[in-house]
């Protein structure tokens, strides 16, 4: 037998760091939740114990509305671009620069670490700190990440110069994009903002369904969110607080 949803809810506030203001509580609304959607310790944590049994989903969640079943999932909105910087070759010394939007960084190391890779792309006048994270190991591949004033952005690719490499075989460095920024991350209606999990909510483990408050109306911090969140409206920054009014 399939049992109802659970109704279930702890309201901690330490858990809505991500709430910047308490104003909109009047227009929050109860939804339902399809559990299925949602992913072990991204969007929820297991119970304790046999005195603590319930998993719960964790406070702040962006969330959408799926349009096959009118239940809500975590929000799928546009991506944020991905751009891969490949050293071929294998160089044993000398430099490379990368360009972005017409910038050029300073001269890289061919076996850089991936924060100084950041580090020359954060120098440049056109990113600032916080628009590209920079991951891979030291002589790459680098998986070069635009967020901040770019989250969410189709940007220009980077192009690369390794003409300072020196050693290997015909060295050279070669940037791809094999995540296009701006494209939505899905096509089932979460893909539009329906608002945030304003609390913490407990769930039946194995329970398809979970009856939940949804924040509709009122100032986010997003850099606080449980879980990456890209910009549905232009001109803002993770680090901005924005009202949401869905």
């Amino acid at each position: 037998m399939v049992m109802p949803p659970i109704t279930t809810t702890t309201d901690y506030s330490a858990n809505k760091l991500w709430l910047a203001s308490t104003h909109g509580t009047e227009t929050n609304q109860s939804v339902t939740l399809d559990v299925s959607k949602f992913t072990q310790g991204t969007h929820w944590k297991p119970g304790s114990g046999p005195d603590q049994p319930y998993s719960v989903l964790k406070s702040g969640i962006p969330l959408g509305r799926l349009t096959e079943s009118g239940l809500y999932a975590p929000y799928t909105g546009p991506s944020s671009e991905t751009q891969t910087v490949t050293i071929t070759g294998g160089p044993t010394g000398g430099t490379f620069t990368l360009t972005f939007s017409g910038q050029n960084t300073a001269a890289i190391a061919y076996n850089a670490t991936a924060a100084t890779v950041q580090a020359a792309l954060e120098a440049l006048n056109n990113i600032a700190v916080g628009d590209v994270k920079v991951t891979g190991n030291a002589g790459g591949p680098y998986t070069v990440v635009f967020a901040g004033n770019f989250a969410g952005d189709n940007v220009a690719q980077m192009t690369a110069n390794g003409a300072g490499l020196t050693g290997g075989t015909t060295p050279a460095v070669n940037v791809t994009t094999p995540i296009g920024g701006g494209t939505p991350g899905a096509s089932d209606g979460t893909e539009v903002l329906a608002g945030f999990l304003e609390s913490d909510t407990h769930f039946v483990p194995g329970q398809p369904k979970a009856i939940a408050s949804l924040r509709i109306h009122g100032l986010v911090n997003p850099a606080k969110l449980p879980v990456p969140f890209v910009q549905p409206l232009p001109g803002y920054t993770t680090a901005d607080i924005f009202y949401v009014t869905t």
